[in-house]
């Protein structure tokens, strides 16, 4: 199925220079990683909904979220969570970038303590309740924080070695932030990556409109770029 985005803007080119995907996807090598499914992101109530809420609701994100959850559970492949959390220290830290800054102040993924999950439940940190129940199954990995956009700074790409994955099918929150970043530490470490484009959303601030920002980048970095529909598709007929 062609995928053609609600919103004309983010239509892919007619006439476009890069070269056609030669992506082919083997279910025996492929895991979903996504990012962020929390509260603060996703949620109404969530500390940067606001600004992403738009975009959410234009790409139909948290059940698309939800239909990429089901699909790994009913293909049986790895479900790879990459979550941000904020501890008190963290607070400390000397320096820190506008989108860094940006989070410490909405006072977004806070957690009182690392080893404890005393206020968790419910708080922005915790999952989007629409999809707790597929990521505390049991089967889901849940990785150690990334602490600015990128897996660098956790064991997600562990965790990946560790399924035996060369192949990754990335989605999750923020566009152009820990999505992009992610996308682009997979790629440098020699996977393949498939970015669903639909499973994701942007910001929509003065400084621009993120989502259609990241867009260009996955055009250019990701070895293929799906909508749910087309990555739901593309797992039965691998099958």
């Amino acid at each position: 199925m062609t995928y053609t985005p609600s919103n004309p803007a983010y239509a892919d080119p007619t006439e476009p220079a890069l070269p056609p995907s030669t992506f082919k996807l083997d279910l025996a090598r492929v895991a979903i990683v996504v990012t962020d499914p929390q509260i603060d992101f996703l949620g109404s109530a969530g500390a940067a909904y606001p600004v992403f809420a738009e975009s959410i609701a234009e790409q139909g994100t948290v059940p698309n979220l939800r239909r990429l959850f089901e699909a790994a559970k009913r293909f049986d492949l790895p479900l790879i969570i990459s979550p941000h959390y904020y501890y008190p220290h963290d607070h400390r830290w000397s320096f820190q970038a506008p989108g860094e800054a940006l989070m410490h102040k909405l006072g977004m993924f806070e957690r009182r303590d690392p080893l404890s999950v005393d206020g968790f439940t419910g708080s922005g940190a915790d999952w989007l309740p629409e999809l707790k129940d597929l990521i505390d199954d049991g089967r889901t990995v849940v990785c150690s924080p990334h602490k600015i956009a990128g897996p660098q700074t956790n064991d997600t790409l562990f965790q990946l070695r560790k399924t035996g994955a060369t192949q990754v099918i990335l989605a999750g929150m923020a566009a152009n932030f820990c999505v992009e970043s992610h996308l682009r530490d997979f790629v440098e470490h020699g996977l393949e990556v498939v970015v669903v484009r639909d499973a994701t959303a942007g910001s929509k601030i003065p400084e621009g409109d993120a989502y259609a920002a990241a867009l260009l980048n996955f055009r250019w970095l990701a070895n293929a770029l799906w909508s749910t529909e087309e990555t739901i598709e593309k797992l039965e007929a691998a099958r």
